[in-house]
């Protein structure tokens, strides 16, 4: 929840009511996904069956940490950031409902599409460390997701420095930061993944990261 529209989406949606509040949060919210669920572009994600009947995708900005740290101030935030990646969010909300928590729903196999590549950070931030990125996903050609990084309700020094002030931070990690308004289960009727979708993340700069549903 780091869009402002996203909030508004959870708010307006019965399959997300209950997963979290309807309203902007006061701190950022952190959560975590398993390694085992990583691959990289082009692979598949595998669906769910019998598992999850609720498959949904979140395209967003992936920081690669490039340098280990504590206690991490928000000023040197970006000395510790090597670059940037997309991350494609793979997530079973009926598991986060059930459940009241995010792992689970967000950590099956598959459910973290990574790539295509890392851009480093000088060749996307701008002044004063700014970083104004597109970001969109398609369904099946279909434009469900449209944001721009400038939109953040939290920026990424202050996510650092939230992770960060009790947790190391290590060279390789990703933080992903949030996706933007249009995810599938905001629509109505909703628009949940089904096999053979094909989901391309795209963000400015970066590129593009595809990935089928099988």
């Amino acid at each position: 929840k780091n869009y402002l529209e996203h909030v508004n989406e959870v708010d307006t949606s019965a399959h997300m009511k209950t997963i979290s509040k309807p309203t902007a949060p006061k701190h950022p919210i952190i959560f975590s996904k398993a390694w085992t669920s990583v691959i990289g572009p082009g692979e598949p994600v595998r669906y769910p069956t019998g598992i999850s009947n609720e498959l949904d995708y979140e395209g967003e900005l992936g920081v690669v940490i490039g340098k280990a740290g504590r206690g991490i101030s928000e000023a040197t935030a970006y000395d510790h950031v090597f670059g940037f990646t997309i991350v494609n969010d793979i997530t079973a909300r009926d598991l986060q409902r059930t459940h009241q928590q995010w792992f689970l729903g967000k950590s099956l196999d598959t459910f973290c599409p990574l790539g295509p590549w890392i851009v480093p950070k000088e060749e996307l931030l701008g002044r004063d460390n700014t970083l104004s990125l597109d970001i969109q996903t398609r369904i099946n050609g279909e434009v469900r997701q449209n944001g721009n990084t400038r939109n953040l309700l939290f920026s990424i020094p202050k996510l650092i420095a939230t992770i960060s002030a009790g947790i190391t931070l290590k060279p390789g990690d990703i933080l992903a930061t949030g996706t933007p308004r249009g995810v599938g289960a905001g629509f109505n009727p909703p628009k949940f993944l089904k096999p053979p979708d094909i989901m391309v993340v795209e963000i400015e700069g970066i590129g593009n990261l595809v990935n089928a549903v099988v």
